[in-house]
């Protein structure tokens, strides 16, 4: 469908169309296959010219660097997974190292705290002991 519309001269005036109607999820018919759809549209490799030798290996060779360029991304993203793998373990270590330090110094303060026990226990134990002494010679005596 054709629009038109009267515009004064000394404006300046856009104009869009299309050629068809379909939708826009229909690729157009003359659109180039993608030879590694995974690839961007940019980095495919364009369809060779059958009558040019030339434009064959060129082909060949931009088909060759494609599969070339999805191997070094799959690459990057297994480096990149075990990267992550690997900060995990490492948090995870000093996480630990941290845990056993905290625990060391908890065992070397309770340590502390069983040898004072045990040296106020031994005298609470001889001090006990002189006070029976005594209670039993308060007892003899009277």
């Amino acid at each position: 469908m054709i629009s038109t519309a009267r515009v004064p001269a000394d404006k300046p005036v856009r104009i869009a169309f299309s050629l068809n109607d379909a939708s826009d999820d229909t690729p157009p018919e003359d659109a180039i296959p993608l030879v590694f759809p995974e690839l961007d549209q940019q980095l495919q490799p364009l369809p060779p010219c059958h009558d040019s030798a030339e434009s064959m290996e060129v082909f060949k060779q931009h088909c060759q660097i494609a599969e070339e360029y999805q191997e070094v991304k799959k690459e990057i993203a297994l480096l990149e997974q075990r990267k992550k793998e690997l900060i995990a373990k490492l948090d995870q270590a000093e996480k630990e190292k941290v845990d056993a330090a905290e625990l060391v110094r908890e065992f070397e303060a309770l340590t502390e705290e069983n040898r004072t026990l045990k040296l106020a226990q031994s005298q609470c134990v001889e001090q006990l002991e002189k006070l029976r002494i005594q209670y039993q010679k308060r007892q003899g005596s009277s």
